[in-house]
């Protein structure tokens, strides 16, 4: 059965593969954000014959056919994601690497506020937060 991704690859119109096939429901299945090397590591377990060079022309291609966004967390290495209709955001753990993603629809107001304010129409936006877990954190040894 195709994956979500492998059908809007051929409403597209691009030429599916067997090794784009494997890509994309690698893409599908992902719960996270993984980079090129993951969905390489993931892909090859199930085709031995994918090499990192096909991983990386299918990125590039499903990227121009807007049906997977590139993202940069700060971290020097692209992850990316499924082309999602819903909005939403990113937090990311500067420790793990976790991303969490949410929405705020108190945000979405703050954002337009903002915008207006300026003198703006709110055209698009990317936001990411970047933070630690609490549960990790280091208290400060106090001198008692």
């Amino acid at each position: 059965m195709p994956s979500r991704l492998e059908e809007l690859c051929v409403q597209k119109g691009l030429k599916m593969t067997d090794q784009r096939r494997v890509i994309s429901r690698v893409l599908s299945e992902a719960t996270d954000h993984p980079d090129v090397e993951e969905v390489h590591r993931r892909a090859s377990a199930i085709d031995p014959r994918i090499s990192i060079a096909t991983v990386y022309r299918t990125m590039r291609l499903f990227e121009e056919a807007h049906v997977i966004d590139r993202l940069d967390f700060g971290d020097g290495r692209a992850r990316y994601e499924k082309t999602r209709t819903d909005h939403h955001h990113h937090l990311i753990d500067v420790e793990t690497g976790e991303v969490v993603e949410f929405a705020s629809e108190e945000m979405e107001r703050l954002k337009e506020a903002i915008a207006r304010e300026l003198g703006y129409d709110l055209i698009g936006h990317r936001l990411e937060l970047y933070g630690v877990a609490r549960s990790r954190r280091q208290e400060p040894q106090g001198d008692s």
